[in-house]
C-alpha cells in the first residue's frame, strides 16, 4: 500500500530523512529563528518545533510550559501575552552570541521558511478548538500549509484536527509502543507514528515493526537521536526521519555512509 501524500511522504530525499529537532538545537538556542538559519544554513530543510498558544491565542513556538529555562522571565506561556512574550531574551541562556533572540510567532518561522523547507509542528500540551483553528488559520495563511505536517503525543487534539479537517495528514508522537501501531494511526489519520528512538529499538522485532508500519503506508520517525551508533543502528532498521539536535552532523554523517567516506 502507498503512504498518503503529505509534507513528508512527499518528500523525495533518500529515507532517512534529517529533522533539526527545535532547529539546529546544539549549535544555538532552541526553537529560534538563530536556530533554525542554522539548520538551513548547514542544508537541513526539515525542522521540528513546538507551538502553544498564548493568552490571546497566538501560536508561538516554544518547548516549556513556562519561560523560565530558555528566557528572561519567568511565567506560564499560556498566560502571558504574545506582545509580552516577544519582549523576552530568548538566546542569552545559550551564549552571549545569542542575546536578543525572541520567542518567534508561528507566523515568523513560516513567513521566512526556505521553498524547500518542511516543518515538523508539534502541538505542545493540551489545546481547545479554538487553539487548534488559530494554528491551522496561521499555516493556511503562511503560502507554506503543505509543507506542515502537524504532529502531536495528545490523541485528543489530533482527533479534533481531524474533526476540524479530515484530509489533513497527521503525526502521532509516542512514549509507549501501542498494542496496534498501524490501528492507533489509521484512527487518528496518522501518516507518520513517531516513537522514541529506543522504545522502537525495545520492540522485540524492531526491523518487524518498521516494516509492519510500512506496509500499511505509514511512516516512522523516531526522536531524539544525536549520536553516530545510534544513527547506524535506525538508518538499518529503515526509518523514513531522525530527529536530532544536531542536523549538520547528521546530515554529513550520512552523505559520508553513501559515499563510503
Amino acid at each position: 500500500m502507498s503512504q498518503p501524500q503529505s509534507a513528508l511522504t512527499d518528500d523525495p530525499t533518500p529515507r532517512p530523512l534529517v529533522v533539526g529537532h527545535r532547529g539546529a538545537s546544539a549549535a544555538a538556542p532552541e526553537n529560534t529563528m538563530a536556530a533554525f538559519r542554522a539548520a538551513w544554513d548547514a542544508g537541513v530543510r526539515w525542522l521540528e518545533t513546538d507551538t502553544q498558544p498564548s493568552i490571546d491565542n497566538v501560536p508561538v513556538l516554544i518547548h516549556d510550559d513556562d519561560v523560565d529555562r530558555t528566557t528572561s522571565g519567568t511565567g506560564a506561556v499560556r498566560e502571558s501575552r504574545a506582545l509580552d512574550l516577544a519582549t523576552l531574551d530568548a538566546g542569552s541562556w545559550f551564549g552571549d552570541a545569542f542575546a536578543g533572540e525572541r520567542i518567534p510567532e508561528l507566523s515568523a518561522l513560516l513567513a521566512e521558511l526556505p521553498a524547500d523547507g518542511r516543518v515538523f509542528l508539534e502541538i505542545k500540551g493540551q489545546h481547545t478548538r479554538e487553539q487548534l483553528v488559530a494554528i491551522l488559520e496561521v499555516s493556511r495563511a503562511s503560502g507554506a500549509d503543505d509543507r506542515v505536517l502537524l504532529q502531536s503525543f495528545e490523541r485528543d487534539a489530533l482527533a479534533t484536527l481531524r474533526s476540524i479537517s479530515p484530509d489533513r495528514p497527521l503525526g502521532l508522537l509516542t512514549v509507549g509502543w501501542d498494542t496496534d501501531p498501524v490501528a492507533a494511526a489509521r484512527e487518528l489519520g496518522a501518516v507518520t507514528y513517531n516513537p522514541h528512538h529506543l522504545l522502537l529499538r525495545g520492540q522485540p522485532d524492531p526491523a518487524g515493526a518498521v516494516a509492519a508500519l510500512h506496509d500499511a503506508g505509514i511512516a516512522v520517525s523516531v526522536w531524539t537521536a544525536d549520536e553516530v551508533a545510534d544513527w547506524e543502528v535506525l538508518t538499518d532498521l529503515g526509518v523514513d526521519a531522525i530527529i536530532t539536535n544536531k542536523p549538520a552532523e547528521l546530515a554529513q554523517w550520512l552523505a559520508a555512509r553513501v559515499t563510503g567516506g
